[in-house]
């Protein structure tokens, strides 16, 4: 096959021709009906979603109802026990490391560790959250697990250690 003869493949259905006349049956209207705010052009992006003519939408009769926590889900990055034997026995694997071999994309909330897959090697991993399983193969192998837990929000807000201490030093 040479480049001049490639030719588009054949549609498997027929392009859909209006306004060509009433024995297309597509003709005059087009296939919009007669008139009518939903006949003009532009009508769709006229009529926002949900709207009922001015009567008062479904949406706005319904009462409110539940809570969904989506807004405040953490979102962690997992690593497998497998993951790990990538790197040198020995060495302290952190985030920042696991960014730049390209394990994970990024930290997002957190990373925690499972316990898929097995581990050969002694290492120390900095994680977020780690599973019992995990853990116990770590430290099987003579590794560590160091966990930095996260703080919240209300967590630093409540913190006034910072606070106390600035006043101390303001009056001292």
């Amino acid at each position: 096959m040479k480049l001049n003869e490639l030719q588009p493949s054949v549609p498997r259905k027929d392009r859909k021709r209006v306004g060509r006349g009433m024995s297309s049956g597509t003709g005059k209207t087009s296939g919009k009906g007669h008139n009518g705010q939903k006949s003009r052009s532009g009508s769709g992006s006229s009529l926002r979603a949900g709207f009922e003519g001015g009567q008062m939408p479904l949406i706005r009769r319904v009462p409110k109802r539940g809570f969904s926590n989506f807004r405040f889900k953490k979102d962690f990055a997992i690593i497998d026990l497998n993951v790990l034997n990538l790197f040198e026995a020995g060495t302290e694997i952190s985030p920042i490391m696991l960014v730049e071999a390209g394990i994970i994309k990024n930290v997002k909330s957190g990373i925690k560790l499972l316990g898929n897959g097995t581990l050969d090697k002694s290492v120390t991993v900095i994680v977020n959250k780690v599973s019992a399983s995990a853990q116990a193969a770590v430290e099987a192998n003579g590794g560590t697990v160091v966990v930095h837990t996260v703080k919240t929000f209300k967590e630093n807000a409540g913190n006034t250690e910072k606070h106390t201490n600035k006043t101390a030093n303001k009056t001292a």
